[in-house]
């Protein structure tokens, strides 16, 4: 027995039962046991299930810095601004919101589509003017703009390194 024959998300399905098996039920009911972790952990990809939507975090968003700004984009398919709230707080950032079912469930036979409430934090740190935050929402995309301060540029002192 291998290491690899522990681990119960590694393992293949044996093609045949062996004979011993069939007469322990403690053995069988153990195997049909790791049978079920195989197949849980199968169908995430290998992702674990509190991982988020799909074992990604939703919703997805870039973080672009330039000399004057931060901007913060994020993919809100779905929604509208009405359904967004952004707020600014002790240097963090965070994005809230619902996506409310758009089905009912009689006749409904599979769903990948995120559902439900969701919530991102980011820390803005303290070059960030966060009284000129301004953000912008169309087609889906919500765009966040984080002016740099200008006193915490000019703050910005070199220090010497010296060599023993």
């Amino acid at each position: 027995m291998s290491v690899r024959d522990l681990i119960p998300w590694g393992r293949e399905r044996s093609p045949g039962v062996r004979s011993s098996e069939v007469m322990d039920p403690f053995l069988s009911l153990h195997r049909e046991m790791n049978r079920l972790f195989d197949d849980m952990f199968r169908s995430f990809d290998g992702r674990l299930p509190f991982a988020g939507f799909g074992g990604m975090v939703w919703p997805r968003m870039d973080v672009v810095e330039t000399d004057k700004e931060y901007r913060v984009t994020a993919e809100l398919p779905g929604l509208e601004e009405k359904d967004v709230e952004l707020t600014v707080q002790d240097g963090v950032l965070t994005l809230k919101g619902e996506k409310k079912a758009e089905y009912d469930d009689q006749g409904h036979l599979h769903g990948e589509r995120f559902y439900g409430r969701f919530q991102r934090s980011f820390s803005v740190g303290p070059d960030v003017d966060e009284e000129r935050i301004g953000a912008s929402f169309k087609n889906g995309v919500l765009t966040v703009v984080l002016p740099k301060s200008p006193e915490t540029a000019s703050k910005a002192k070199r220090i010497p390194i010296n060599a023993h």
